[in-house]
């Protein structure tokens, strides 16, 4: 499976059953799940989300937004409980407008979770950290669970 490194952003190539042996990136040796949640610049969304087999989670956010720092440490938390089955990550509206725009955010905070590509679920509002897993393991369940496109 294709991971791209949340620290230079090289994808990198893990067979399916390393995922759990905290797999380093093969460009800059950092870890590649270490579940700290990146912060995305519209690039860097694009190939983050675009091309990691890794189901994507992306926290679209703002600083002026109280709910939005309430969640941040919850989603820091959730991400270190996830980071074998999703990236976790951060996008900040403010400053990436055209790609919060591109996808309809009307409110925040507000998670869009991507499977190669495509939006697969989101949630607006903030969340404890049991529910980000939740709503997460979920979702990436049903992914899984999905018959294979012909």
């Amino acid at each position: 499976m294709h991971i791209v490194c949340p620290h230079c952003d090289s994808i990198n190539r893990i067979p399916p059953a390393r995922i759990a042996d905290d797999p380093r990136c093969g460009k800059c040796h950092e870890p590649l799940l270490g579940g700290k949640p990146p912060d995305l610049t519209a690039a860097r969304f694009r190939r983050q989300v675009g091309r990691s087999d890794l189901p994507v989670v992306v926290d679209f956010w703002a600083s002026w937004c109280g709910p939005c720092k309430a969640m941040a440490p919850e989603f820091e938390r959730a991400a270190a409980q996830l980071q074998s089955v999703a990236r976790l990550a951060k996008l900040n509206t403010e400053n990436e407008v055209s790609i919060a725009s591109e996808y309809g955010i009307r409110s925040i905070p507000t998670m869009i979770m991507f499977d190669n590509g495509r939006e697969l679920a989101r949630q607006s509002g903030a969340m404890r950290s049991a529910d980000i897993v939740r709503w997460v393991e979920t979702h990436a369940a049903s992914r899984r669970e999905a018959p294979a496109k012909a």
